[in-house]
């Protein structure tokens, strides 16, 4: 039998379809020799894109104009997408970490390491969970110290304010937690990093307060402020609250991204972004597990930690307050006595005098010298009376517990000494 050859026969049928479309109301058919033998010797494959090429363009684009499809552009998003959050390790090992409930998602644990000064849409940023986890932490830290050391000053209150849940102590508490930080935030950083930026802003935390009409001046030429002014106007750590720059004088409150672009200067940014991430924990605790589950977290986290109240006095007369004092409560006038010394005609002698308010003895101190000594007495003498802590002290926030008992008030003191 005879082989029939394909690519020749389909070369002239294309041909001759294409020749009869090429020249419409022609009545010849006829094809050029010249014409005729360049198609045959082309390849089957290039014929076939020849001939649908020329069908196309005939049939469907006589009547309608061609519009070029707009050019792909390429955008990244300032911080990874939500999804990858289930993906991440190093998440899953924080989340773990910090013995996290499961009804906590993992991209909300994602989304508090995200610095507003690194993402900032607040739908995708730490800035509304860090509000609420920084409005719980000053409460319970407040009514800690108010019931268990009633007899505080407001100056020292206020630095002690500061020392549990201020920006310096709450990095610490991060840093303890093996919370890393990425080089630049990004779509392609692992969400288990803290992500936050140097060069943009950020968002500073709303605090509690009034503006001073007086602030430039205070600013400028360091007027002091009393400490009812502090009480009244300043915010929760006894600081003056500042106006915003780019803020408006009568701006209402905004909740948007503009007003996390705008120009917010902070003293020291990776504290700050890991101060966020901490008070956005809590604020997740609290929305997906409540109040009480927050309240364990902070007394775990952040009133558990040492700190010393002693360290945070500074007297400037201590023997003229303490004789205030005696006066105030009643007492007898405090008197020094001498309770024993050693090398007195030595190089380092020591001297160990103690504080009597009549018959009873209020506290002692040693020193160098015998005013040294006395003023060391008076000093721990006063340090005594305002460290005073009752027994079992409870705080308010325990009578909101299920079958807890009545609240009973708590000890308040008349105040500190003014000298």
């Amino acid at each position: 039998m005879k082989r029939i050859r394909l690519d020749r026969l389909s070369s002239q049928l294309l041909s001759i379809s294409s020749a009869r479309s090429a020249v419409p109301g022609s009545g010849s058919t006829r094809i050029p020799r010249a014409v005729r033998i360049s198609r045959l010797q082309t390849p089957l494959c290039s014929q076939t894109r020849w001939q649908a090429s020329t069908a196309v363009s005939e049939a469907i684009f006589d009547d309608t104009e061609y519009e070029e499809p707009p050019p792909e552009v390429s955008t990244s998003l300032p911080s990874p997408p939500p999804e990858r959050a289930l993906r991440s390790a190093k998440l899953a090992a924080l989340h773990a970490r910090l013995s996290l409930s499961s009804k906590i998602p993992l991209q909300v644990l994602a989304r508090a390491l995200i610095d507003p000064s690194a993402d900032a849409d607040p739908r995708f940023n730490n800035a509304n969970l860090a509000f609420v986890g920084a409005s719980l932490l000053q409460y319970h830290t407040s009514e800690f110290l108010v019931t268990h050391y009633p007899r505080l000053p407001m100056a020292i209150l206020f630095a002690a304010m500061k020392a549990y849940c201020g920006v310096p102590s709450l990095h610490q508490v991060a840093r303890s937690w093996g919370v890393e930080a990425a080089a630049a935030p990004g779509e392609e950083v692992d969400p288990g990093l803290l992500q936050f930026s140097v060069d943009k802003p950020t968002v500073v935390m709303g605090k509690w307060g009034y503006v001073r009409a007086e602030t430039k001046e205070i600013q400028k030429y360091k007027w002091r402020r009393g400490m009812s002014s502090r009480v009244l106007y300043d915010d929760a750590f006894g600081e003056m609250v500042s106006k915003q720059s780019g803020e408006a004088p009568d701006a209402e409150l905004e909740v948007s991204g503009e007003k996390n672009t705008r120009d917010i200067i902070v003293d020291d940014a990776f504290k700050n972004a890991h101060a966020n991430f901490v008070r956005a924990v809590v604020g997740a605790i609290y929305l997906y597990r409540g109040k009480d589950t927050a309240k364990i977290f902070i007394n775990a986290h952040v009133l558990s930690r040492k700190l010393d109240l002693s360290n945070l006095f500074e007297f400037r007369n201590p023997m003229r307050e303490l004789a205030r004092l005696c006066a105030r409560e009643d007492f007898e006038p405090p008197v020094a006595r001498l309770l024993s010394e050693t090398g007195r005609l030595s190089r380092t002698p020591v001297f160990v005098v103690g504080i009597f308010s009549g018959r009873d003895k209020l506290n002692e101190g040693a020193g160098p010298s015998l005013d040294a000594a006395r003023i060391s007495a008076s000093i721990n003498t006063l340090k005594s009376w305002y460290l005073y802590s009752p027994p079992d002290a409870r705080v308010p926030s325990d009578a909101l517990a299920e079958d807890a008992e009545p609240w009973t008030p708590a000890y308040v003191d008349i105040g500190e000494i003014i000298s």
